[in-house]
């Protein structure tokens, strides 16, 4: 049978129907990000040069979360399964199938024969088992691996190719965290070492590209591995990738990216902002859009600091910031205003515009009932202490300090005063862990609402130190049911919780934008809007 027939001889139909709801969409470009289609057959050979703007400081997939690095990593390992990007649904990959017990506490995989890594050894259930027991040691910056795990009992191999995930209560966002990079499986030489040699060294995968070398805040360069022959169902082409060589250089500047990119220095550039496009439309290059599901872009609080655990002053800031106005000046064309603490495209959003509206009279109302009044500067204070908050942000993207500044000047408008402090994305796991910000700008990406219970609950890693509530319950039970009605039911309970609450500041949904040479072909979008260049040539 199918891995699509065994698990739905399970009755697991309830996560596949949820995931479809949320059909994501290319916004520009082909759907299969080939701008240059028609222009000649493919052929192999040659290497891709990629610009992005950071270094997220490791190379190893399964503790990296910053898309510019993912771009490069998500080549270097394959995943369980995948997930199709227009449908949702999880296809076969490394597990030719599956089955889910009715209760969605236990997953069987069967492994895909003949699978080695690069250096060699044999995919085997042990294998999986030992990155599986692995990941809850990996420490502080494998938050995402470890949130899919969370609640594991037991991983068991049952013979050489069959691995059961056992969890301790049921578990229904599992089987699409199969598909992610976080989980992507890595050769056991690799997992027995430590987290810090993985992140400096890298790691042995069994993906269509072997890192060759990495140059910290300068570049990773791949190679093709030779004999890859187990892709992913939903690659156009069989076996081998066509491309000799990836090289992801990193050019923090967004403009010099762009002018590299016209200048035909590089092939493609990652984050492209609203200021560049005129120059980048038409000629030799192309525009390749696709909306982000998962977490929207936003501010998340510190719901610990003293100032910030009052709701009217979370509310507040809430109402005081202009999405509109945001979205429209600094991110590129098509960017949405954040409606929900998700965006559209994750499946289970519930649109929660009505509290996300513009509102600085509202903002400033509900100030004043908390007594916070305004100085002569039109800071406000209370008991001679001024309204002031820090908000870090990391140099991973061209909008972020541009976003931040607009944000900046609508909360100084209500009497709010912010300080922005920049720092590298190497640096996020650190500041999440030590508490030590009032808000942080970012986003998370995944293809499934659970990303909520990734970031909010407090019995997980609570980086933004929410205190104990009914959204915990919410959460916990959406993760728990397999029946699609009642989880789309939970997960916008959760979002009303969240947004109410207002326990993070959602503003802009991310949309992912690149730049593309006219002779690259097939530089194709994954279900989570990274990239997959098995299929890409050039020509």
């Amino acid at each position: 049978m199918t891995a699509h027939q065994r698990s739905r001889s399970t009755r697991w139909t309830a996560l596949p129907a949820l995931l479809t709801a949320g059909v994501l969409l290319t916004a520009c470009g082909s759907s299969g990000g080939d701008p240059g289609a028609g222009t000649g057959r493919a052929r192999p050979g040659g290497t891709l040069t990629f610009a992005v703007g950071s270094d997220a400081g490791c190379v190893d997939p399964q503790q990296v979360g910053s898309n510019d690095t993912i771009y490069s990593l998500r080549q270097v390992v394959d995943s369980l399964t995948d997930q199709d990007p227009e449908t949702g649904r999880i296809v076969p990959w490394l597990a030719e199938s599956w089955e889910v017990s009715p209760d969605a506490t236990t997953f069987t995989f069967h492994l895909r024969p003949g699978v080695t890594f690069s250096d060699g050894s044999p995919l085997t259930a042990q294998v999986v088992k030992d990155n599986f027991d692995a990941v809850p040691k990996l420490g502080a910056l494998a938050i995402l691996a470890q949130g899919y795990l969370s609640g594991v009992e037991s991983t068991s191999a049952v013979d050489t190719l069959t691995v059961r995930v056992r969890f301790k209560k049921p578990n229904a966002q599992f089987l699409q965290a199969t598909s992610t990079h976080s989980l992507g499986i890595e050769s056991s030489a690799s997992v027995k070492r430590t987290p810090q040699r993985r992140c400096s060294q890298g790691v042995v995968g069994s993906g269509p590209f072997v890192l060759e070398r990495y140059v910290q805040n300068q570049s990773i360069t791949l190679a093709k591995r030779t004999g890859y022959a187990w892709g992913s169902p939903r690659w156009r082409k069989k076996g081998e990738a066509y491309l000799d060589r990836l090289v992801f250089k990193v050019v923090p500047e967004a403009g010099v990216r762009a002018g590299s990119l016209r200048s035909g220095q590089v092939d493609a550039i990652g984050s492209v902002g609203r200021a560049d496009e005129a120059t980048l439309k038409g000629g030799q290059v192309t525009l390749q859009r696709r909306a982000n599901p998962g977490v929207v872009f936003g501010l998340g609080l510190n719901n610990s600091r003293p100032v910030l655990k009052d709701a009217d002053v979370r509310q507040a800031i809430r109402y005081a910031v202009d999405r509109k106005q945001i979205a429209d000046t600094v991110f590129p064309t098509g960017t949405r205003p954040a409606t929900s603490v998700l965006a559209h495209t994750t499946p289970g959003y519930r649109n929660q515009g009505p509290d996300l509206a513009h509102d600085p009279a509202k903002a400033a109302s509900l100030l004043d009932a908390a007594g916070w009044k305004p100085g002569p500067d039109g800071i406000r204070s209370r008991n001679g202490t001024r309204l002031n908050l820090t908000v870090k942000w990391f140099a991973n993207a061209a909008t972020n300090q541009p976003a931040l500044e607009l944000v900046q000047q609508q909360l100084k408008s209500v009497g709010v005063d912010v300080v922005l402090k920049e720092l590298q994305i190497s640096q996020i796991a650190q500041v999440q862990q030590a508490g030590d910000f009032d808000g942080l700008w970012g986003n998370v990406t995944r293809a499934d609402p659970d990303i909520l219970r990734s970031s909010y609950s407090t019995g997980l890693a609570n980086a933004y130190r929410l205190p104990p509530s009914p959204l915990d319950s919410v959460l916990d039970r959406q993760a728990a049911t397999t029946d699609a009605a009642e989880r789309t039911r939970l997960v916008g309970e959760a979002q009303r919780l969240l947004v109410r609450n207002a326990y993070s500041v959602p503003v802009v949904e991310l949309q992912t934008q690149l730049g593309v040479s006219r002779k690259v072909h097939d530089l194709d979008f994954d279900a989570s809007s990274r990239i997959q260049l098995h299929d890409t040539w050039i020509g």
